[in-house]
């Protein structure tokens, strides 16, 4: 399996690091079952974040026809909508986060990811905002995802069905919810990939141990409790 994650301006690096460090050592754990990339929609370059300008390289570009998994962070910055004022530039503190997902729109990043959907050898993950970025492409319509709990009601807005779950498997569209999910979604990914032990030995060397039931839309429905 090889994963690429991709990095934009203004990128929450929690996002990025959590799952690269999950699938770099799935990777090691299976004997090389597991690769993975940073990537970015213009090729191999320095990306800012939008956690006080800490940067990472991306080293190729983001190429789904290569990729078995492309992940897509959320962004880091200053929460709520800007009342007038675009916001300031990735890493600064008045980025808002809604600006910088936005401007993701008007990159080479969303015909990327449009290719990715449309391949049914492509698994498509997000983390936080990753979700909003997919859904306010147009790329996630009628597919149940889930984001950050403050960006529900914008995913609702998009058409997609947003889920108040840690992590959602939707079969080839993967999404985990707020920050620090980014553990959990890598390592259900892992477990897709390569099976459970592999996963559970990547949770026990982090000391980590997933939260919650993964949601599927699977079963009855559940009556109100």
């Amino acid at each position: 399996m090889h994963a690429q994650i991709v990095l934009f301006d203004g990128f929450d690096p929690l996002d990025v690091v959590a799952p690269y460090e999950v699938l770099h050592a799935g990777g090691a754990a299976s004997g090389g079952l597991v690769t993975v990339e940073l990537v970015s929609a213009e090729g191999p370059r320095e990306v800012v974040s939008g956690t006080g300008g800490l940067a990472l390289c991306a080293t190729a570009v983001l190429d789904p026809a290569r990729a078995d998994l492309v992940l897509v962070p959320g962004a880091a910055g200053r929460v709520g909508e800007p009342d007038g004022d675009p916001g300031g530039t990735p890493g600064s503190a008045d980025a808002y986060i809604p600006v910088l997902l936005a401007r993701t729109l008007d990159t080479g990043l969303p015909a990327l990811l449009r290719a990715a959907v449309a391949d049914p050898g492509v698994t498509v993950a997000a983390v936080c905002g990753g979700s909003l970025v997919l859904a306010m492409a147009g790329l996630i319509e009628g597919r149940h995802a889930t984001t950050h709990h403050l960006g529900l009601d914008l995913l609702d807005a998009t058409g997609a069905h947003a889920v108040r779950a840690r992590v959602v498997d939707d079969g080839d569209l993967v999404t985990g919810a707020g920050v620090t999910s980014g553990l959990d979604l890598a390592l259900h990914l892992l477990e897709r990939g390569t099976g459970p032990r592999i996963a559970h030995a990547v949770e026990e060397l982090f000391a980590h141990e997933r939260r919650g039931t993964v949601w599927r839309a699977q079963g009855p429905a559940a009556a109100a409790l």
